[in-house]
């Protein structure tokens, strides 16, 4: 049940019901707001005559809850999608902060996605990437949130294109994939079939753009109106310029040289290379520098 069907059905919001919803109404009420923001709804993609578009979204253990649940509701609430999770294992997993998930499907019993999303996760298995490249050659939309865009990196399917990301992972996407275009301070990218977003929130954007491209601008305004949700970076795929900036590792406000986030040099694992200390966000990224030392150092001069 979608949420306006929730409400429209529950005498507890008696006046909400009396409201009619429709695009129309929704439209209309946010059209000053709307007007003047950059046309994105080229590039359409064609809805199928009848029946709903399936969309698949990948799970493994340390999903991050808004970059899935976000892009979940924006197809939920547009009507005509039918939503359901992927796995590698019928087993449940468990998301960012300990939310317990039994999915839906497995790689072998899954339906076929017209559209994949793809959030930030743990799991980067052989079996994952070589399902991600499988359905992918059938989808009208495989999309990547926050740095689910480094599991899709890994397929190769974005080998010598343009993509983006948590703005705390440019650096360790363009080190690790340099025939990736990285750009910085995009809320989202399309290439083709493939869709990539910035981080966390920036996934219900980009899954708004998808609705748009779908069913046209009005349907878009009508799903964001539904929901309550106010933002308007689906409208324009360069909203994230405030992340665009490169920003500077020095003594008195050190970054982590892998992923450039904020780190105590009181607290933070440490490493010493050619005479100069490197303070890291995680002990795991102390250990992807220590093993490429020069490359993190050298791309760290260069800014």
């Amino acid at each position: 049940m979608k949420r306006r069907e929730l409400l429209q059905g529950s005498a507890a919001f008696g006046l909400v019901a009396a409201i009619p919803f429709s695009r129309a109404a929704s439209a209309a009420v946010w059209s000053a707001a709307y007007k003047d923001e950059p046309r994105t709804d080229a590039n359409p993609l064609k809805p199928p005559a009848k029946g709903s578009i399936p969309v698949a979204f990948l799970i493994s253990d340390g999903a991050v809850i808004i970059d899935f649940c976000g892009p979940w509701e924006v197809f939920h609430n547009a009507g005509n999608f039918s939503t359901y999770t992927v796995a590698e294992t019928p087993r449940a997993i468990r998301a960012m902060g300990g939310m317990r998930i039994i999915p839906n499907y497995t790689f072998e019993n899954s339906p076929a996605p017209k559209g994949l999303v793809i959030p930030a996760q743990n799991g980067h298995s052989p079996a994952t990437l070589d399902w991600i490249r499988k359905v992918t050659k059938s989808t009208d939309v495989t999309m990547s949130v926050c740095t689910g865009a480094l599991l899709l990196a890994e397929t190769g399917l974005l080998s010598g294109k343009a993509a983006t990301t948590h703005h705390n992972a440019y650096k360790e996407l363009a080190l690790g994939f340099p025939d990736i275009t990285v750009k910085r301070g995009a809320r989202f990218v399309e290439e083709g079939n493939l869709a990539t977003s910035g981080g966390l929130s920036s996934g219900i954007d980009l899954a708004l753009r998808v609705v748009e491209r779908y069913y046209g601008r009005e349907a878009a305004v009508d799903t964001a109106y539904g929901m309550e949700y106010q933002g308007q970076g689906w409208m324009n795929a360069d909203s994230n310029r405030v992340y665009a900036q490169v920003r500077e590792s020095t003594e008195e406000h050190p970054l982590c040289p892998v992923c450039e986030m904020d780190v105590d040099p009181k607290t933070s694992p440490s490493s010493v290379y050619k005479g100069k200390a490197y303070y890291f966000c995680s002990p795991q990224h102390k250990t992807q520098f220590e093993a490429s030392p020069a490359k993190f150092a050298e791309a760290t001069e260069k800014k």
